[in-house]
């Protein structure tokens, strides 16, 4: 008799059990079907997907907890029971609140284009998004961590014991931590003062790049060869540096050349100016040429232009230069920089009396000398 008692508790908390997994998967699928086809007709669907999985094994928990709740599992069972669901539902909160900041942070994102010509918005929006999308999940991460140990008892009897030596604890773990809590601080900072933003063109440590990437606590600096250059966020909120997009992506180019000073400058400014109108790379802002240098030998001619963004206006600048040599050397050579020197015979000076080597090199050959 107990043996068919105890075989039915069995099949019944099984039965049971299966009925509120089966509900619900179904009662999620249809919920999901129902929302997606109302929200596609407003926007893109872009939060539904991320959160898909994280809701379903959240209602899948719950109907759980449902179906076990009038099953009498014994007081062991039910402990365990209460501490791991209490563990698994924090995690499911916290991967359900990380995909829904993903979610965002894609939607933010693909309104702001940060491919296009005037993208200073775009990348304002892009730099503030993703370092405060990085702050969110540090936040949710400790958050998670903390629910999942309150949910065991003896964490927190343990932890309340533990309590007396925090101080010391944090003032060593601060102590160790400096850098990082350092740049962790920078990080937040740098999210609302932008001194720098993703795609920003920058000159660090002499060279010359754009903001790759921007984390909670170091910069990726893609240098103009491939190469990536790693600082820490600090770097940027301590030290000087160049950045040559704050304001808008326009930038001024410089073109300089040397040429002789008796050189047509009229006739050289003008064929630069036509130089730079005839490129399809220049914005038609500025297009100037003026002497900036004298020196004894030359003069220097420093050619101003202007570009789009850095990247335009570096090839702008190289271009218009080969235009300007082949110019020089083909049209003007005369006013290519050229070596002179000039020897004149001052007064006073008596020319020395030794014997003429050209009327040595006369007297016949059988002479005496």
């Amino acid at each position: 008799m107990t043996d068919i008692s105890l075989t039915h508790i069995t099949s019944t908390a099984a039965f049971s059990i299966l009925a509120a997994v089966v509900s619900a998967f179904l009662i999620h699928w249809a919920l999901y079907a129902v929302a997606l086809r109302v929200v596609r007709r407003r926007m893109d669907p872009v939060l539904l997907p991320a959160i898909f999985q994280p809701t379903r094994w959240l209602v899948v928990l719950l109907a759980l907890g449902a179906g076990l709740q009038p099953l009498d599992m014994g007081r062991r069972v039910e402990g365990l029971w209460s501490i791991g669901s209490k563990m698994v539902f924090a995690l499911l909160v916290g991967w359900l609140l990380l995909r829904l900041m993903r979610a965002t942070r894609v939607m933010i994102e693909r309104g702001a284009d940060i491919n296009a010509e005037d993208n200073l918005k775009a990348r304002k929006r892009h730099t503030r998004v993703r370092i405060l999308y990085r702050i969110a999940q540090s936040i949710v991460a400790v958050l998670v961590i903390a629910m999942m140990l309150m949910a065991i008892p003896g964490v927190r009897t343990i932890g309340v014991t533990l309590a007396a030596s925090a101080g010391l604890v944090g003032l060593a773990v601060g102590a160790a931590a400096q850098p990082a809590l350092k740049n962790l601080i920078a990080g937040i900072q740098m999210a609302f003062s932008e001194p720098i933003r993703l795609d920003d063109v920058v000159i660090v440590e002499g060279e010359w790049g754009r903001i790759e990437d921007i984390t909670l606590t170091y910069v990726v600096v893609r240098i103009w060869d491939d190469r990536r250059m790693v600082v820490p966020v600090s770097y940027f909120l301590e030290k000087p540096f160049q950045n040559w997009t704050t304001r808008t992506s326009d930038l001024l180019g410089t073109v300089f050349l040397y040429v002789d000073p008796t050189a047509d400058i009229e006739r050289i400014r003008t064929r630069f100016v036509e130089a730079v109108q005839a490129n399809a790379r220049w914005d038609g802002r500025v297009a100037i040429l003026q002497v900036t240098d004298h020196r004894a030998d030359a003069l220097e001619l420093r050619g101003l232009l202007s570009a789009r963004n850095a990247g335009i206006a570096f090839d702008l600048r190289c271009e218009v230069r080969e235009a300007m040599l082949t110019f020089l050397r083909t049209d003007m050579p005369e006013a290519l920089v050229r070596g002179r020197q000039r020897v004149e015979a001052g007064e006073g000076f008596a020319r020395p009396d030794f014997p003429s080597l050209d009327a040595a090199a006369t007297r016949p050959s059988g002479a005496a000398g």
